[in-house]
């Protein structure tokens, strides 16, 4: 076999693993709980917050959330404008720069563990390595050489909960388990969508009608 038909089979037999093992990017909304008794008009404005390791990562998730958020017709805006990086962004920083910011609702977004797993295959030997957006990033690789091989990768899990700023209610949290995320940016679009769609079935995501 020469080098251009070696490098197509391992090319080939790496896609086929990849597909099998399910590597690409994928959040799961695991479990979700609601306020029974929360009772309240649509919110007119959110703030959003991400506890994020890096404060690229950090900024871009929120970013996202603020232009899927203001594309359902939602004014929201980011906590980085008012929560520097090197502070400490908890339930009280963000209610608090919810309130200077003028929002009746606040998203935070935060880390809550890491669990390592490993998938057997039958492979060929090819190097892989994938990362995540919050925190330590995923590692994940495959050995082996025309025979059995392992994939090791990390599943993490996240909380977002949706506060009424202006009550100091829990008004949804939810927790989501992300899968191998190879690339960031499309990482963080599909978990704010798989929040947003959570909050949308829920009905707690509707459009404040404007004052005329």
């Amino acid at each position: 076999m020469n080098a251009q038909a070696t490098r197509l089979f391992a090319v080939l037999v790496l896609t086929s693993l990849m597909s099998l093992a399910g590597c690409s990017t994928t959040n799961r909304l695991v479990s979700e709980w609601s306020n029974p008794g929360y009772t309240s008009a649509p919110f007119r404005k959110i703030l959003v917050a991400s506890s994020a390791g890096e404060s690229a990562i950090r900024r871009n998730l929120e970013d996202e959330f603020v232009a899927q958020l203001q594309a359902a017709g939602i004014e929201a805006v980011p906590s980085y404008r008012y929560i520097a990086d090197e502070q400490k962004l908890d339930e009280e920083a963000v209610k608090k720069a919810a309130k200077q910011a003028g929002a009746d609702a606040a998203i935070l977004a935060r880390a809550i563990g890491v669990q390592p797993r490993v998938d057997y295959r039958p492979g060929y030997y090819y190097p892989y390595t994938s990362f995540g957006f919050f925190g330590p990033h995923f590692g994940a690789s495959w050995y082996g050489l025309y025979g059995p091989s392992a994939y090791q990768y990390n599943v993490y899990s996240s909380e977002t909960t949706l506060y009424d700023a202006a009550k100091g209610d829990v008004v949804w949290t939810g927790t989501v388990r992300t899968y191998d995320p190879d690339n960031v940016n499309a990482a963080i679009k599909n978990y704010v969508q798989t929040v947003l769609k959570a909050l949308e079935e829920k009905q707690l995501l509707r459009p404040a009608r404007r004052e005329r």
